[in-house]
């Protein structure tokens, strides 16, 4: 053979990620000789790194690449988009979420943070848009559903464009031009009515309407929007809502929940205990009052004799006495205590002219510290020490058929308690949900006072897009798509304010989350740790 002579030079290297198939070139044989041993090299490396990687992982770990990878990302994200996509917006179902464990408890909810976090996913691409779910509520408490939504209809036409073979970096400039374009579009058209007092609560009014309009509390929203507006705005712009308190009682309707001043203990008054305080000196306990108990792990006593039965009761009995007269000694009139109080501290108590309250829950001691402005005690020893708390009354109050103990003329001013009624603990649960949205979006908006109207949406409708992005084009324009009617209003005639900051952390959590999710061409799932044998 000459070696000038055209060679046809078949090369099907796929494996090496080479595409040469059919490649004509004209070579010499020595040329034709070295490149073969070379790509022989070649494919022997390729094959020796890829078993390599292989053995990286456990038997049970598996690996998923490229495009693969990519729609199963797009594929769990949209899923979790579509599972709550039907609970926005005033025409929004709800979800019933019933618990695998003991008692198999039942929540009925269209928050989409509480139903994402019922959930046990194993897709990481659902995972994240869980977790700015999560994210959205803890900052904003508002807009959960929204952002998943939205993140979920951006990977789906960045499905489209994907397989129109455009890269995902390319998509992700764009997603993040179209970001900025959009929050500058939300900037031109915010309003802050901070600096006129009445026009900013007509504002915050607008604001909880809308925000309640969505969920459970929607057809008695104006009266519930006023209990929002109210309790935030004796924050005087502090976003801590501990001073807000919600207790819940069945019995009655919706309607006949209420806002109270001061704070407000789920407990009841022991038999002989004074029920009304005036200029209560308080002091809050977390200490055992109980006089029965070796408090000991696995302690035992062995007497000879009842006589040191009895002894040892007198001794306890005594102890306890010294304990409480220490307590005594800080100048009081109430004492609280996170745990029991037994009968005869109760009575020593009483004796006293001092109220004891026993077996106040965690949060229900702390939230009565903070209020009062005291601190939770446990040691007794030095009352100088020890920083009580106060209030101009205390005394007992029915609700309903409950006897509860309230505190009025508290130290924290802006404390305040509402107190909802309904006919079903499902029916509180959700109130409560609710009403706590309310809040936070409220609280916020006090610090961000920038508000837009609404484009209070729900619908899938190609007709209603067109038709409001005429409207959109027209100047000054304040359309939105009226969900009651399902056709474009006037958000402005209707009174559909939103907050500038759920909008704003709506738009740009769910365009972070879409771009996160898209750079994504490979999935590892990990094997399951094994637990080893011990002989």
């Amino acid at each position: 053979m000459d070696d000038s002579y055209p060679i046809l030079v078949a090369m099907d290297c796929y494996k090496a990620g080479l595409h040469f198939e059919g490649a004509i070139v004209r070579l010499n044989m020595p040329m034709v000789r070295s490149i073969y041993v070379e790509l022989c090299v070649v494919l022997f490396i390729l094959n020796f790194c890829s078993d390599a990687v292989d053995k990286l992982f456990k038997d049970e770990a598996t690996e998923e690449k490229g495009e693969r990878a990519r729609m199963a990302s797009f594929i769990g994200a949209m899923a979790i988009a579509d599972l709550v996509k039907t609970t926005l917006g005033p025409k929004g179902m709800d979800k019933i979420l019933q618990s695998t464990g003991r008692g198999h408890s039942v929540t009925v909810t269209n928050d989409g943070a509480t139903i994402l976090k019922s959930l046990h996913i194993d897709n990481p691409a659902a995972k994240v848009l869980v977790d700015i779910s999560k994210v959205q509520d803890d900052e904003v408490g508002d807009g959960t559903t929204s952002v998943v939504v939205l993140a979920g209809e951006l990977l789906r036409e960045a499905e489209k464009l994907v397989n129109a073979k455009i890269h995902p970096m390319t998509i992700i400039s764009g997603y993040r031009m179209a970001a900025e374009c959009a929050r500058n579009a939300l900037l031109e058209k915010v309003v802050d009515n901070k600096l006129d007092a009445e026009k900013f609560k007509v504002d915050l009014m607008k604001i909880a309407m809308t925000t309640l309009s969505s969920k459970i509390l929607s057809q008695d929203k104006e009266h519930f929007a006023k209990l929002a507006v109210d309790a935030v705005m004796r924050l005087k712009g502090s976003t801590n809502l501990e001073a807000i308190q919600i207790i819940k009682k069945p019995g009655g309707s919706l309607k006949d929940s209420f806002l109270d001043e001061g704070f407000i203990l789920d407990k009841k008054i022991g038999v002989g205990q004074p029920k009304r305080i005036e200029n209560a000196k308080i002091l809050v306990a977390n200490t055992a009052m109980d006089t029965d108990k070796v408090k000991i792990y696995g302690a035992r006593v062995r007497v000879d004799s009842m006589a040191k039965v009895a002894e040892i009761e007198v001794a306890e009995k005594e102890k306890m006495r010294e304990k409480v007269q220490k307590i005594i000694n800080h100048g009081i009139n109430c004492f609280v205590n996170r745990q029991l109080i037994y009968n005869f501290p109760e009575e020593l108590f009483a004796d006293a002219g001092v109220l004891a309250i026993e077996h106040a829950d965690f949060d229900g001691i702390e939230r009565l510290a903070l209020v009062t402005g005291g601190e939770i005690a446990s040691t007794f020893d030095n009352p100088e020490s020890v920083k009580l708390g106060h209030c101009k009354l205390i005394e007992e109050i029915m609700i309903g058929e409950d006897r509860l103990i309230h505190f009025s003329g508290v130290e924290l001013g802006q404390a305040c308690t509402i107190v909802l009624r309904g006919a079903s603990p499902h029916m509180l649960d959700e109130a409560e949900r609710s009403l706590h949205d309310a809040l936070c979006v409220l609280s916020q908006t006090v610090n961000d006072s920038r508000v837009l109207l609404g484009d209070n949406a729900g619908l899938d409708s190609a007709e209603l897009v067109a038709q409001l992005r005429a409207e959109h084009h027209k100047e000054g324009s304040t359309a939105g798509i009226d969900v009651i009617t399902g056709s474009v209003g006037d958000m402005a005639e209707l009174g559909i304010s939103e907050a500038f900051k759920v909008k704003q952390a709506v738009l740009l959590s769910a365009t972070e989350a879409a771009e996160m999710i898209l750079r994504v061409d490979e999935i590892i799932t990990c094997a399951p740790r094994r637990r080893e044998d011990r002989m």
